[in-house]
């Protein structure tokens, strides 16, 4: 009689707690989320993802790094060039250079790839044909 008590009591009992099932759900739903934003970090740092775009009259054409916080910047504008220091709190304008000559024989640049050629570059493989 014992056994057919226990029998009962197992069969009523939920295998599992409301809390438990709802700790599982949340905790994937987490690595998830925490999934999709290292992937996009991964694609912003190895350049896949591009970098947002410039102003039109602004450019930076050259950038050197001199300390650990501190670079020196050539900002190309629409009438001339700035030297400028830049560091965690402050800009500072070192020099003005007279504006860059438009070469001629200077490539255009390359117009940017959709995201179907990428796509198709990344999936074909060597040897295989398509």
């Amino acid at each position: 009689m014992k056994s057919q008590t226990q029998q009962v009591e197992s069969i009523g009992a939920p295998a599992m707690s409301p809390g438990s099932v709802l700790t599982q759900v949340s905790g994937v739903l987490a690595l998830i989320v925490m999934l999709i934003l290292v992937c996009a970090w991964l694609a912003r740092r190895t350049g896949f993802a591009p970098k947002r775009g410039n102003l039109r009259g602004l450019n930076v054409s050259a950038s050197v790094t001199v300390g650990q916080r501190e670079r020196v910047v050539i900002v190309d504008i629409e009438d001339a060039r700035l030297v400028l220091g830049v560091t965690a709190q402050q800009i500072t304008h070192l020099h003005t250079l007279p504006p860059r000559e438009p070469q001629a024989d200077a490539p255009d640049a390359p117009a940017p790839a959709d995201f179907r050629q990428i796509l198709h570059t990344l999936i074909k493989r060597p040897g295989k044909p398509q």
